[in-house]
């Protein structure tokens, strides 16, 4: 008994202790009313019942869908998902974590159409799993064809930015206000890339490194071309206009070979156009006299 009493007061004193330990922490005095004045609270510390109705009953039930989409979701997901929204040029309002609350929407809807469309048999319990499945990945589709799109744009519109900050450049400006004069003038994608660059070099990376992460973030191969040759030189301390000069020769020549490649291209697909539309009207005209012909021959005979 008396080894039991001591055991429970040592206990009671180490809780104590913890109390004590526990209330110590933290600011007190003026600063502890500074916190107070500057405390803003959250969902998480407000009793559920004086949280918005959003906040009861939007929030948790897309957060849920955000943890299923994630569960189910391939390892790695999330960072392919920033990759192709950082080709996709990151659009406003579409984070990873909203794209994920869309797969999880996806899975509901796709669930939910099966028994709207067949009632529960089995036919309708395989028409939700497909469109559960192929809403579930549609978002990903999506963001990588509105990648797709982008950089094609942004390859067309390469040449005629890097021709200017060509100019720019031999004209007396420094490399920054030439890139500067780029993504006020060049509309598309482009324009944004590299006011993106400067923005970035303005937040304290290097020029390399920014334009690595240019590079990184397109696929274009005459923008990875144009990245290589800038960082080369900015490393080993090359003129930049002699770079650029050499990039812009570089630059028309590929243009002027993908022009080459897409009329080539022109005569293959002419044809399927030519067999499904043209043909068959040309033998209607031309068959059809004769066919017509030959049928009041045989009801003659």
């Amino acid at each position: 008994m008396l080894l039991v009493a001591v055991g429970l007061v040592a206990v009671a004193l180490v809780i104590v202790a913890v109390l004590i330990g526990t209330m110590g922490v933290g600011t007190t005095g003026v600063a502890r009313s500074l916190e107070l004045v500057n405390y803003r609270p959250d969902s998480r510390s407000v009793v559920k019942s004086e949280l918005a109705a959003k906040d009861r009953f939007v929030v948790p039930f897309e957060e849920g869908l955000k943890g299923v989409a994630r569960r189910l979701s391939p390892s790695g997901t999330a960072e392919r998902l920033a990759n192709n929204l950082d080709k996709a040029g990151n659009p406003p309002g579409w984070p990873v974590e909203r794209i994920f609350a869309v797969k999880g929407i996806g899975l509901v809807v796709g669930g939910i159409l099966g028994p709207l469309y067949d009632g529960l048999t089995f036919k309708a319990l395989l028409v939700s799993m497909g469109a559960a499945v192929g809403l579930f990945f549609l978002p990903d589709l999506l963001v990588y064809n509105t990648g797709l799109k982008r950089q094609e744009s942004l390859r067309k519109g390469f040449a005629d930015a890097l021709d200017m900050l060509t100019v720019c450049v031999e004209a007396g400006q420094g490399f920054d206000a030439a890139l500067t004069q780029v993504a006020r003038t060049v509309t598309g994608p482009i324009g944004g890339e590299f006011a993106r660059v400067l923005s970035e070099i303005q937040i304290g990376k290097t020029r390399s490194q920014a334009f690595q992460a240019l590079g990184e973030r397109n696929t274009a191969p005459e923008v990875k071309n144009f990245v290589s040759a800038l960082v080369q030189a900015d490393r080993l301390g090359v003129p930049i206009g002699g770079v650029l000069r050499e990039q812009t020769k570089e630059m028309r020549i590929i243009r002027r070979q993908l022009a080459e490649e897409k009329a080539q291209k022109v005569a293959v697909k002419v044809i399927f156009p030519v067999l499904v539309c043209i043909f068959p009207v040309i033998f209607i005209v031309i068959l059809g006299p004769a066919a017509i012909n030959i049928y009041d021959v045989l009801i003659k005979r």
